[in-house]
C-alpha cells in the first residue's frame, strides 16, 4: 500500500448531484484530489449540467451518457418545514419525491452500470434527521431515514460486485436549505450550542468526508453511516451539570 496515494483520486470520474452548497465544496474537493469531476443540478449553472432525479428517464439518460462513473455523490434534497398537521399532501409527496425516491432511482441508474463494470464509490447525503427529530420536520427525517435504509440495502446488493455505497449524515450546515433557521437569531444560537463544538459547520467541512469514501482509503467500507454533525447526536446538549 502507498500510503502516500490513499486518498488520490487520479484516474477517476466523479459526478456530484446537487452542485450547490455542499455539492460544490464536494466537487471541489474531489477535483484537488486529482478526480475528473461532474456536476449537475436541477438548476444548472456554469459548468454545471442540468439533471432532475425525479426524472427517471432523464436519470437514465444520464447514466447512459456519462456511464463510466467510478465515484457518485448525491447531495440534493429539499424540506418543507410544518408540524404533520399543517402538512399538505402536495408537500408531503414533493418531498418524498426528491429525497427517497430520487435517492432510488439514482441508485438504480448508477449501481447498475457500476455493478456491471464491478467497481465504484457511492455516497449519499442523510442528515441527524434520519436519527434524531424535532417538530416540523416529519417527512423531512422520514426520507432520511429512509435514504440510509437504502444505502445499507444498495451495500449489500452491490456489495459482492465490489461497489461500496455509504451514507453521510451532517447536522446543521451553513447552506441555503437552513436558510430559515438562520433569520432566526435564537433558533440559530439554540442549534449552536447543541453542538459539541458550539457551532453550526461549513459545506467545506463536509468535503472530507466524501474524499475518504471516495479514495481507497475507506475500501473496505460500506453499508456505513458516517456522521459529520459536531458531536450533536453523541451529546445531551440541553443542560451542563455543575462539575
Amino acid at each position: 500500500m502507498d500510503y502516500e496515494k490513499l486518498f488520490r483520486l487520479d484516474g477517476r470520474r466523479a459526478l456530484v448531484i446537487g452542485a450547490g452548497g455542499i455539492g460544490q465544496q464536494a466537487a471541489a474537493a474531489l477535483a484537488a484530489h486529482g478526480a475528473e469531476v461532474i456536476s449537475a443540478d436541477k438548476a444548472p449553472a456554469d459548468g454545471v449540467l442540468e439533471l432532475d432525479i425525479t426524472d427517471a428517464a432523464a436519470v437514465e439518460r444520464f447514466a447512459e451518457q456519462f456511464g463510466e462513473i467510478d465515484v457518485l455523490v448525491l447531495t440534493a434534497a429539499m424540506n418543507v418545514r410544518k408540524r404533520i398537521l399543517d402538512y399538505a399532501p402536495e408537500e408531503f409527496d414533493s418531498v418524498i419525491s426528491l429525497n427517497l425516491k430520487g435517492t432510488f432511482t439514482v441508485l438504480r441508474a448508477f449501481g447498475a452500470r457500476m455493478v456491471r463494470r464491478g467497481s465504484g464509490s457511492i455516497m449519499v447525503f442523510s442528515s441527524i434527521r434520519g436519527q434524531t427529530v424535532e417538530p416540523g420536520q416529519s417527512a423531512y427525517a422520514a426520507t432520511k431515514a429512509g435514504v440510509i435504509q437504502l444505502v445499507r440495502t444498495a451495500a449489500a446488493e452491490f456489495g459482492p460486485s465490489g461497489v461500496r455505497v455509504n451514507a453521510i449524515a451532517p447536522g446543521v450546515v451553513e447552506t441555503p436549505l437552513t436558510a430559515q433557521i438562520k433569520a432566526h437569531p435564537e433558533w440559530y444560537d439554540a442549534y449552536a450550542a447543541k453542538s459539541a463544538l458550539g457551532r453550526w459547520s461549513r459545506p467545506e467541512e463536509l468535503a472530507g468526508a466524501v474524499v475518504y469514501l471516495a479514495s481507497d482509503a475507506a475500501g473496505f467500507v460500506t453499508g456505513s453511516v458516517l456522521t459529520v454533525d459536531g458531536g450533536w447526536t453523541a451529546i445531551d446538549g440541553r443542560f451542563t451539570p455543575p462539575a
